[in-house]
């Protein structure tokens, strides 16, 4: 076969699994989504605007968040603006082969039920985390708006080549990652002194560690069908590396380096490094049993070597990486 009728054998392949899927996704949005009249939402973590203390509260929240650093700060403001940008992630996932075959959002399929009731649970996050940040007074709230308005207007690409296995990988490699870098942002806040805040991060973590929980788990349904194609799948997200949600923010405006900017600010206080990035290959991999899957054939045993090694590969990488002397810092007042 030429190189384009491998592909579209093994997208339809995976296709029809993907098919098979769908009454176990649906049954996950009904058992491990929450329904919006019962979910937290952003206004039970602020000032109530409608009561008279509204004004006290507010002040008591610049106060707390006035001792945190500016570097804490601007950490999570990337985080924020990386959660705000929801309609790429949701035009993304439906654009997948085997996902949304209709076209419709209205569509009763499990994998079009999980699309919109994932990302709803996902909004809430850039919600809550924008109007604390507003409310905060410590960030230039213009220029957020612009680095969001840039980083929806340019899109997003994981790099996935429409490939369920591939995005379903993607997502489960970065709803652990987020949950890593909130837990450790909550961390900081605690430290700071603002333990409102920390639950904030706190809550946001949860939400995220149980939509990786259900990622993870439609990834292992594939590779117990399809342990061959899911090898290979995992091998190709691999080989290409985890690309940021958040890494087209700056491209087309006047400071085209943002993002490197905010991931230099990640490593150097510890909210997301590179070896948290190792450590999440090596989680994935021991979920899957890597190792211990057998029957594969040439290129996917060959895919299963260089998987089962590759965290060990990374963490050295991170070994080495230097903390950022200086950094610079954006979006700040």
């Amino acid at each position: 076969m030429k190189d384009k009728e491998v592909i579209d054998y093994e997208l339809e392949k995976n296709m029809e699994v993907i098919s098979q899927l769908d009454g176990m996704v649906g049954e996950t949005v009904d058992t491990v989504l929450v329904d919006p009249d019962e979910c937290w939402q952003p206004t039970d973590f602020l000032p109530d605007m409608t009561k008279p203390d509204a004004l006290d509260e507010i002040k008591k929240l610049q106060e707390r968040a006035a001792e945190i650093p500016d570097t804490i700060i601007t950490s999570l403001i990337g985080n924020m603006i990386t959660e705000e940008a929801l309609p790429s992630y949701q035009t993304y996932f439906n654009l997948l082969e085997g996902i949304n075959p209709e076209g419709s959002l209205l569509s009763e399929r499990g994998w079009v039920r999980w699309s919109k009731a994932w990302t709803a649970e996902e909004n809430r996050h850039g919600d809550l985390l924008n109007k604390y940040l507003y409310l905060s007074g410590r960030a230039d709230m213009k220029k957020v708006e612009q680095t969001i308005h840039r980083l929806i207007y340019n899109g997003f690409d994981p790099k996935s080549e429409k490939d369920p296995y591939q995005a379903i990988i993607y997502t489960s490699f970065q709803e652990r990652a987020t949950k890593v870098s909130h837990v450790n942002t909550g961390k900081l806040a605690e430290k700071a002194g603002d333990t409102v805040l920390a639950r904030i991060c706190k809550t946001i973590a949860g939400d995220e560690a149980r939509h990786e929980k259900a990622y993870k788990s439609f990834m292992s349904r594939i590779f117990e069908i399809d342990p061959n194609g899911a090898m290979l799948a995992f091998e190709k997200m691999m080989r290409k590396q985890i690309v940021m949600p958040a890494v087209l923010m700056g491209k087309g405006g006047n400071n085209p380096t943002l993002f490197d900017q905010f991931s230099a600010i990640t490593q150097k206080i510890g909210v997301y490094t590179g070896w948290d990035y190792a450590r999440i290959i090596e989680h994935l991999v021991k979920l899957w049993k890597i190792e211990a899957v057998t029957g594969l054939e040439g290129a996917a045993a060959k895919a299963q070597d260089y998987l089962s090694g590759l965290s060990d590969r990374y963490m050295r990488l991170a070994d080495r990486m230097k903390t950022p002397d200086e950094i610079s810092l954006a979006w700040l007042k």
